[in-house]
């Protein structure tokens, strides 16, 4: 009973109270200033993430910029300027090109026939020839050509030769030298004299022009 009794006091001793009451003060304190500890380690870390937030979206959105910018300037919907917008450039050339092309008017092609200006004429015997190898002029004669053989006049000279009884008229050229008969000035081509009168005349009188 007396050992009992013993640590009853010992353990109910105002020292051991107050040693009790001085541990578990220090713990409360102690868990008291940890958790304190702690949360302002925690409170001190927020404002470091919150500051990070916008460094780390500055720093996605800077490569997003330039990324951005050339799908715009190739996006279909935004205005390219005409001069560097290859389908402004081509546009009018297509409109163009689906109108009916209508052929260019060709020019009318007017021959003006110059007037012969007469610088002789008069009336004498005519008559016709087919046989000969070569004209005074050196050509192969040519009895379906209209040409005629005269004395004096240059060669290549054009002359009108009308038959007054029909009035039907032939333009000869001059390539040789004849006729030889008193009457004569003129020995057309056989084809010549057949276009003004039948050849079974053989000669009739013409009324002539020389043409310049």
């Amino acid at each position: 009973m007396a050992g009992r009794h013993s640590r009853t006091r010992r353990n109910l001793s105002p020292a051991g109270i107050a040693a009790t009451a001085a541990v578990g003060v220090a713990l409360a304190v102690g868990g008291t200033v940890g958790a304190v500890h702690l949360t302002s380690g925690t409170a001190d870390s927020a404002p470091v993430a919150i500051d990070l937030t916008p460094t780390t979206a500055a720093s996605t959105l800077a490569p997003s910029t330039p990324a951005t910018t050339p799908s715009l300037s190739a996006s279909p919907s935004a205005s390219p300027s005409p001069t560097s917008s290859p389908s402004a450039t081509r546009s009018p050339q297509a409109a163009s090109r689906a109108k009916a092309r209508t052929a260019a008017p060709k020019p009318s092609a007017t021959r003006t026939t110059p007037k012969s200006t007469v610088v002789d004429s008069g009336s004498c015997g005519a008559s016709f020839y087919s046989d000969g190898q070569l004209t005074a002029n050196g050509e192969n004669f040519n009895p379906d050509a209209l040409t005629a053989a005269h004395k004096t006049l240059p060669f290549d000279t054009k002359v009108r030769v009308t038959n007054p009884e029909n009035g039907k008229s032939v333009t000869v050229r001059i390539n040789d030298r004849g006729p030889f008969i008193d009457g004569r000035c003129l020995d057309l081509s056989r084809a010549a004299f057949a276009s003004i009168a039948s050849l079974d005349v053989g000669a009739l009188t013409v009324r002539y022009e020389v043409l310049g």
